[in-house]
């Protein structure tokens, strides 16, 4: 089952159970989906496609959060993070920050990159590794240690 499938059938089942949060959530996903799928040439989002979606979504909820809480609106953030929640069940298991630094390991070695003017070289070849299974802010950070 494709993962657009699984949104299909979860919003399904949400709106069976009343559940607000997850309806609300899963139907914004789609809606990004149809404007990918119907901006520019037609084509039809892959899983893949689907993810770096929702790696934009939860991206944009963290920010929320942070200035609700800064905000003194509890409410808000508490409403952010449960939908945050709701979209990250669909993202791939994420890296933990050790597996993370073993593959920087890995990269910075292969590319044979030796201080921070190779950031660029280094990100290039570790982003498709890590797309949708780590934070990119993480990753940069760690990589940044590594080179430094």
């Amino acid at each position: 089952m494709t993962l657009k499938e699984q949104l299909q059938q979860d919003l399904i089942t949400s709106m069976k159970a009343k559940d607000e949060i997850t309806t609300g959530t899963i139907r914004l996903i789609k809606a990004a989906i149809l404007r990918l799928e119907t901006a520019g040439e037609k084509k039809v989002a892959t899983d893949e496609d689907i993810i770096q979606i929702m790696g934009k979504e939860i991206k944009q909820r963290k920010d929320s959060i942070e200035q609700f809480e800064k905000g003194n609106r509890p409410e808000l953030a508490a409403k952010e993070k449960l939908e945050m929640a709701v979209l990250e069940k669909y993202l791939p298991a994420q890296l933990s920050e050790e597996e993370i630094r073993t593959i920087v390991a890995e990269v910075i070695a292969s590319t044979g990159a030796t201080g921070k003017s190779d950031l660029g070289k280094v990100m290039g070849a570790l982003m498709p590794r890590t797309k949708g299974k780590a934070d990119g802010g993480l990753v940069n950070k760690i990589v940044q240690e590594l080179l430094a």
